[in-house]
Order: C-alpha cells, then sequence, then structure tokens
C-alpha cells in the first residue's frame, strides 16, 4: 500500500465517523517555544488547552512534522529521520479512552477490503502506563487482547508530552511483531526493534510545567475536558504494509535514494559507508523540500539554520559518494513528484522550490572548495603537533567565513581521526551573538544601566504617545538621565535624556526612525531633541542637549517635532507600504517583508526572494507603485483584535510580535499592513517614488532601497545632468549612450587581451631556461624559482606544465613555482608520473609550501595550488619544497 493510500484511507476513514478533516499546518510553528512542528497535535494545542474554540468536537489530520535533535544520527541507522507524516485523530471534550481505543482497533485490524489496513491482531501488543488500569481494562475486556500482550511501561515511556510546557496525559500505544528475524520475543518491553511502535494514543488530560527531560516535570492541573490526541507514523505503517526492512526502503524514501544511486552510480546495500550517505541524502533533501515549500529559506539563525545544515549536509554526502556537479535539482524533483501526490502545493510551486535549493547548493559547493582546504591544512597541522583536537577558533572560522555548519565540521574531523573543541567554538559563537545583540541594543539604550530607564518607568507609568494626531504637545518631565543616570535636573550644555508625560515624538520601531525636534519649558530652558528611542516598553525617551537654561524634574514643556522631517519620513513609510504590496503581486507572497528602514525621503526595504529581481520585474514594480500615487488613495489606520485584522487580510511582519490589540494602516484597495508607524494622508503626498536598485544581503534574502518625494525627484534631475555630459562626450542621443558606451568597452576589453596575451607569451618564453637550469635532487629534477610579480594563477599554471613537459618523462621531476598577485603570495607545484612513484604528490608539497606563506592549498597528486599572506616567505617556501623533496625521494 503507497503512502498516498495509507493517508487518503486514515482521513476518509475518520471523516466517515464524524471527524472534520483538517489539512496539515505549515512546519513553521505559530508556537514562541518551538522553531518547527515537532509533532501532529501542536497546531491544536491552543484547544487542548482552552484558549481557543476548536473548529468541531472531534477532528483528524496528517500532519507534516520535521524533528532535529539527533541529526548526526540519521543515516547511521534506520531508525532516525527528520521529517515524517503523523497521522491524529483528535477529540476535545468528546470520546475519551474507550473511543479513541477502539477507532484504533477497528482502522487497523479491518480488512483492506473494508477501507482498514488489515493487521493481523495477533501480531499488535499493547503497552499502557503504569497506573492505568481504565486503558489496560478497555484492551483486554472490550477489545480482547490477551493480558500477555499487555504490558505496563512506566511515565519516561508511556506518559507523553511535547518537551515543553503545555498538554500531557498518559498514553497507550499499539506495538507491531515483525518476527524473531528482529530479535527476541517479550513484547515492546523487552525489544522495541521487534515490537516496533506504530500508534501512540494520548489521553491528554493534565498541563505539565517547566522540566528536563522525559520525566522531571510537574503536573500543574487539569485540562479543561478530557481530550483525545493520537498519533500514528506514517512512514512506520508504511513499512509494514509494504514488507520492507525501515522506512528508508518505503516508496517516498527509496526513490530518493534510488536517483542518489543514478546520480553517483552507489547502489544500497553494497557498503556500510555508502549506505549511511544514501540514507543522509534521502532524508535531508525530502526534509529540505518540504521545509522550504512551507517558506523557510537557509539561513544562519533559527529554521533557516536547520533548513542550511540538511542540505549542506546531504550534499556533501552525495560528493563523498562521488558526485562531482550539482545533483540538487534532479533530487527535489524526485521529492515533488513523489510527495506531490499527498501535497499538492509542491508542483504547484516547483520553481520557487528549486530555486531556492539550487541557489544554496551553489553556495554551498562555493564554500565547500575553499573550506576543505582551510580545514585540510588545520588537520595537517593539528596532527604534526602531536594534537588529537581541532581548535573551536578553526571551528569557529569554518562556520563564520565558510558556511560550514558545526556538525559538518565534527563529520570532517571524525574521518581523520580527531574531535573538536565544541565548547571553544560555542563560546565563540555566544561572543559574536552577544556582540551583535549590544551593537544593536546600544542604539536603544546608550550603553546605558537598564535600572535607570526601569526606575522612572515604575514611578511615572508608560508615556502617551499622542504623534499620530498632533506634532506639538503640552506635557510634563517626569525624568531626567545624565549619563545613563536619573538624574534631579541637567543645566546647559548636558547630553540629556529626558522622559515626558505625554509626547508627539515618534520613538524608533517598526523599521521608522525616531522623531527630532525641541522641547521647551516655562521656565525658557530648550532642550534640542536628536533621537527619541524605546529602552524598555511604554517608555519615550528623547534624547539631546540641553541648548539653554537649567531642566528638573515636575517642569511643564512644550514639545513639538521637526514636522519637516516627520513628513519625509511618513512619506517613505508610506512608500514602503506599497513597495511591499507591490513586490508581492509581482511575486507572489514569498516576497514578505524580512526587515525595513525608513529615513527622510529615502527607505530600504528587505524582502524574502531565492534569486535577484529581475531589472524588468523592478521596472514593473517602480510603475505599479507610481500609478497607485496618481490614483490618490487615502491613508488611515485603525485599531482592531488581531484576529479581526487577520481576517481582514492585513499583512504581518515576520518575526515581529504583537498584542491583542493591533494597528492596521490601510492604504485605499491597494494595501493593508499591522504597523504602528506614522504616514501620509493621502498616496498623492508622496510625489514621486524611485527604486534605485535590489540586492543581497544574505541567502535568500534581497534588499531594495528607493528615494521619494523632492529626494526621488533630486537624483532624477541629477541623472539627467550626467546623461546630457555622457551625449556631448560620445556625441550621440539618450537612446544612442548604451550601444555607443558598450563599443566602447568592448574595445577596451579586446585591447587587454591583446596586453594579457602578450604578457602570458612572455611568461612562458620563461620555460625552457627553467627546465634546463633544473637542479637535481637524490636523483630527482627539481626547478624552483619565483616569476614576476602579477603573474596571474592561470598564467603560473601553464608555465609550470610547460615546464614539466620539457624534462624527459623517465626522469623524477618536480616543478614548484611562485609569485606575487596583488600582493599575496601564490604557487602552483606539479609532478610528473616518476617523481609521483617515488612517493613525491603535488598536494603534499603543495601544503608544505603554503604553509611556510601563511596560507594553504591543495590539489590532486599531479598538480596543486596554494596561497598564503605573506609574500616575504617565498624564500621560506622554496626551502620548504627542497627539503621535503629530499626526505621523500
Amino acid at each position: 500500500m503507497e503512502s498516498a493510500e495509507i493517508r487518503r484511507r486514515w482521513l476518509s476513514f475518520y471523516e466517515e465517523r464524524g471527524h472534520t478533516v483538517v489539512p496539515s499546518a505549515s512546519l513553521i510553528a505559530d508556537d514562541p517555544t518551538l522553531l518547527l512542528v515537532p509533532a501532529g497535535m501542536v497546531p491544536f494545542k491552543p484547544y487542548f488547552l482552552g484558549e481557543v474554540k476548536p473548529p468541531a468536537p472531534r477532528v483528524t489530520s496528517v500532519q507534516k512534522c520535521v524533528r532535529t535533535p539527533d541529526i548526526e544520527e540519521v543515516g547511521k541507522t534506520t531508525r532516525h529521520g527528520t521529517f515524517f507524516q503523523m497521522c491524529g485523530n483528535f477529540s476535545f471534550g468528546d470520546y475519551f479512552k474507550e473511543g479513541a481505543i477502539e477507532y484504533a482497533w477497528e482502522l487497523l485490524t479491518s480488512s483492506v477490503a473494508d477501507g482498514g489496513f488489515g493487521l493481523e491482531p495477533e501480531k499488535l501488543w499493547i503497552t499502557v502506563y503504569l497506573d492505568d488500569d481504565e486503558a489496560e481494562q478497555i484492551w483486554r475486556d472490550k477489545i480482547g487482547v490477551p493480558a500477555e500482550r499487555i504490558q505496563r511501561l512506566g511515565k519516561k515511556d508511556n506518559f507523553w508530552s511535547m518537551g515543553v510546557p503545555g498538554p500531557c496525559g498518559p498514553c497507550s500505544e499499539i506495538n507491531y511483531d515483525r518476527g524473531p528475524e528482529f530479535g527476541v520475543e517479550g513484547g515492546p518491553a523487552v525489544n522495541d526493534e521487534r515490537y516496533v511502535e506504530i500508534w501512540n494514543l494520548v489521553f491528554m488530560q493534565y498541563e505539565r510545567g517547566a522540566g528536563d527531560g522525559k520525566e522531571d516535570f510537574p503536573i500543574l492541573g487539569d485540562l479543561p475536558s478530557k481530550n483525545i490526541d493520537t498519533g500514528l507514523g506514517l512512514e512506520r505503517l508504511a513499512m509494514i504494509l509494504q514488507g520492507v526492512q525501515n522506512m528508508y526502503e518505503t516508496d517516498t524514501l527509496r526513490v530518493v535514494m534510488d536517483k542518489a544511486t543514478e546520480l553517483t552510480g552507489i547502489q544500497y546495500g553494497a557498503e556500510k559507508g555508502s549506505d549511511v550517505s544514501l540514507r543522509v541524502v534521502a532524508d535531508h533533501i525530502r526534509t529540505s523540500a518540504m521545509l522550504i515549500g512551507d517558506g523557510v529559506t537557509p539561513g544562519n539563525e533559527g529554521r533557516g539554520y536547520v533548513l542550511r545544515r540538511i542540505m549542506r549536509r546531504a550534499i556533501r554526502n552525495m560528493r563523498l559518494m562521488g558526485a562531482t556537479g550539482p545533483v540538487v535539482q534532479d533530487l527535489v524533483d524526485v521529492v515533488i513528484n513523489t510527495m506531490g501526490l499527498q501535497y499538492p502545493e509542491l508542483i504547484t510551486d516547483r520553481k520557487r522550490i528549486e530555486t531556492v535549493a539550487l541557489a544554496e547548493e551553489a553556495a554551498f559547493l562555493k564554500a565547500l572548495k575553499g573550506g576543505t582546504n582551510i580545514l585540510d591544512t588545520t588537520v595537517t597541522e593539528t596532527k604534526a603537533a602531536g594534537g588529537t583536537v581541532l581548535a573551536g577558533d578553526k571551528a569557529f572560522l569554518l562556520h563564520d567565513t565558510w558556511g560550514f555548519p558545526i556538525d559538518l565540521t565534527l563529520e570532517m574531523a571524525a574521518e581523520q581521526g580527531l574531535s573538536v573543541d565544541q565548547d571553544g567554538f560555542r563560546r565563540l559563537m555566544t561572543e559574536q551573538r552577544d556582540r551583535a545583540k549590544a551593537d544593536a541594543k546600544a542604539k536603544k539604550t546608550g550603553h546605558a544601566d537598564m535600572s535607570g530607564y526601569r526606575e522612572i518607568a515604575d514611578a511615572a507609568g508608560e508615556t502617551d504617545f499622542i504623534g499620530y494626531t498632533s506634532t506639538q504637545g503640552e506635557s510634563t518631565v517626569v525624568g531626567i538621565l545624565v549619563d545613563g543616570v536619573p538624574s534631579p535636573a541637567a543645566t546647559e550644555g548636558d547630553e540629556v535624556e529626558i522622559v515626558l508625560d505625554r509626547t508627539p515624538f515618534y520613538a524608533e520601531g517598526g523599521g521608522q526612525v525616531g522623531d527630532t525636534g525641541r522641547i521647551r519649558l516655562d521656565s525658557g530652558a530648550v532642550i534640542e531633541v536628536r533621537d527619541c528611542q524605546k529602552p524598555v516598553p511604554g517608555v519615550y525617551v528623547h534624547r539631546g542637549v540641553v541648548q539653554v537654561g537649567e531642566v528638573t524634574v515636575g517642569a511643564s514643556a512644550q514639545a513639538t517635532i521637526d514636522l519637516v522631517r516627520r513628513r519625509a519620513i511618513a512619506r517613505a513609510h508610506s512608500a514602503t507600504h506599497l513597495t511591499h504590496q507591490a513586490l508581492r503581486d509581482a511575486l507572489g507572497p514569498t516576497a514578505a517583508q524580512a526587515g525595513s528602514e525608513n529615513q527622510p525621503g529615502r527607505f530600504r526595504f528587505d524582502f524574502g526572494s531565492p534569486a535577484a529581481v529581475p531589472g524588468t520585474v523592478l521596472t514593473d514594480v517602480e510603475q505599479k507603485i507610481n500609478e497607485v500615487l496618481s490614483h490618490e488613495l487615502d491613508v488611515h489606520a485603525e485599531v482592531m483584535s488581531i484576529d479581526e485584522a487577520k481576517k481582514q487580510g492585513a499583512i504581518a511582519e515576520f518575526g515581529e510580535k504583537y498584542g491583542e490589540r493591533v494597528r492596521v494602516v490601510t492604504i485605499g484597495d491597494f494595501s493593508k499592513e499591522l504597523c504602528g508607524g506614522t504616514h501620509v494622508h493621502n498616496t498623492a503626498q508622496l510625489g514621486l517614488v524611485k527604486l534605485l536598485g535590489e540586492s543581497s544581503i544574505g541567502s535568500g534574502v534581497r534588499r531594495i532601497e528607493a528615494l521619494v518625494g523632492v529626494d526621488a525627484y533630486n537624483f532624477l534631475a541629477r541623472e539627467h545632468t550626467v546623461v546630457a555630459q555622457l551625449q556631448e562626450l560620445v556625441k550621440g542621443r539618450p537612446e544612442e549612450l548604451p550601444e555607443k558606451i558598450s563599443s566602447m568597452l568592448g574595445k577596451l576589453k579586446d585591447a587587454e587581451k591583446e596586453i594579457e596575451k602578450f604578457r602570458a607569451e612572455k611568461v612562458l618564453q620563461a620555460a625552457a631556461g627553467l627546465a634546463a637550469g633544473a637542479q637535481d635532487v637524490r636523483g630527482v629534477a627539481l626547478v624552483t624559482g619565483q616569476v614576476p610579480d602579477g603573474t596571474g594563477a592561470d598564467d603560473l599554471r601553464r608555465l609550470v606544465l610547460d615546464v614539466r613537459g620539457r624534462i624527459p618523462g623517465d626522469r623524477p621531476a618536480v616543478v614548484a613555482l611562485f609569485t606575487t598577485a596583488n600582493g599575496r603570495p601564490l604557487t602552483v607545484i606539479a609532478t610528473n608520473e616518476a617523481a609521483r612513484e617515488r612517493g613525491l604528490k603535488a598536494g603534499d608539497l603543495v601544503r608544505t609550501a603554503a604553509k611556510s606563506l601563511g596560507g594553504g592549498g591543495g590539489g590532486k597528486p599531479d598538480v596543486a595550488q596554494g596561497g598564503g599572506q605573506n609574500p616575504e616567505a617565498i624564500g621560506d617556501a622554496v626551502a620548504a619544497v627542497e627539503r621535503l623533496v629530499g626526505e621523500t625521494a
């Protein structure tokens, strides 16, 4: 029975018994405690907790799930996997233990002809929680399972929770006896390899608190009602119904392994090491396709890092099996074709999934080449020093510079017989994250002790923001900080932070910069406000300098923002919303906002996209935005519940946290977003929007920079002046400029090629003299030397091979030449077959030379290339090569 049919039968069975069929939720968990959905019940957690009313008293689903705590074990065993499908039936205060047990038994043991799975009842074993007499009685007396096939297990095995605070309860598991060839008899309590769990019936009746492990957590109390949460592993049942040994041989994974075999020529079952690689590829590629399908893009944090880890682990295992070129598209296509039978959206979204996957493969193959050279050099140095542990700073370098996930470094080091200083690596990662957080926080806090802000907040309460409707207003000074410390007063010239009870100043947030302006006291004192921030929630801090007089706590004040600047910022913020919507219209919903910054007259907008946006699309987006401006659409804001905002289709920024009440900004019938910023009243106020271009700021994230209003006009005016100057220089009309300039550049490039050809010929002229000057080192013709600075790597390689070819083939020969290019030393070393027969390999010689140069290198036994940081050490590198040749020959 194919996996798609198992899924169909499951949903059909429960739908016929009054359950509402709920589609699988996204793998991106809508839960702050989770990165990805690890269990079938996760989407239903609010219903179990009584926080939200369920759509029906009984529902059923087949939920996509991903678990990655044991990612390094995937492939090494046939039991570990990252992606799986959990078939579930759920009851919210409807049926309980007896109903759940009866449904499960009926579906498993009914004949295939009657819509069941046709399992033999005598092969099913049951486990129940230690003191769950009721469940055991139902299995024994109602269902008829013999007492000897019912076993009681403790909290570790038969009490279920998600591993985090939330719903939990005792459970009863159904296990299938695969026969004596899988181990000794005695039931699941003795052998869980032979008696494999296929279905877990959780009697969800308690709420658990925080704690470690599967047993060490408190029970906080009863849930609002007794519920049922069951989970049947689709892959495990497929393994049994398809008569295969493990889940990797089931239909949806075996096809991926078969494609990997086709691409590498490595057969499954031929050798243990390659079997591990094939399983890694099958599991990780399927998981990657499913994650990308649900909107995850590779990155260095969170779920993006999970995707990057598994993709790069799969690609490297394909390389280990001999694949030399790109393989991801072929593999992902197989996954989409197979899993698309169950999830048609994969087929619909095929192009985007492939684009994201191919981009990550290309990036990793580039990083793998450079990173492997660094790793090889580090391993050699560590072993030469008698060490067995790769330094944490080297692992960090591989991660930070070359994009090597730490588990990849662990694997590659282990293959060389080394462990890795993981504590050192984690320390450096923590330091890097702390620095990044501190840099981001510095602007918010001014490096001050947060207690000062909290002290004022506790005494004065939250600031009343009146800036949506007013640009000035009367207020009272409720707090003053000088050098981050609360102070009763400040005098002329002091750098201060002022807290008012009410303010029209917008504090930086949601991508919009803070307002500037002035605060005037009744006493005549004046504070020039240069920024406004919210270092702690609800407290608006006005940063600036006292220009005149003395400021005291309790003084009455008039706060006035820089209105011209605020209007320019508002134009930029409204333009950001228009750009977001226009991009989504052009590229689809995956072009979701990933960040923004709204400055006076200009903005930048970050969004998700697996590849560069074509220039024609960007032009269309710009045109659409400016067309909207001409429609003179009204802009208005409304506060509503988060649920109402979602119902109205308002766009929320990914990663932002919102309260129960949110502010929704609507621009005519074109755009609707959750936003706390300030905006224009009508799109006509923007005047003009000019997109300057887009670029990559990270894997899967692009950035558009743009100008608005007068700034956009000034830019176009400058562009017009430049065009006029170019017209004068090349004597052509504006529309002729591209062709004329292209022609000029072409001629320049042809001239550069001629110069390069002349220089290369000059370099090669030295080949005969170098070959003739070969020194004899224990019977080996050794040619060393330094060629003129500026010689490129390709020319140096050609020269080395030319010199090697001039030495008789029956005489062992080593050619090692050096140069300096762009201030860095470069070497290429080649050996002939006779030299290699005496143990002289180019790769070993290059690594020795590169070590002297302060760098690394590698290559094949016949020719290799390396480089370093110190051109002054070329003489030392030559000497090191000569010594190694003498010692080896």
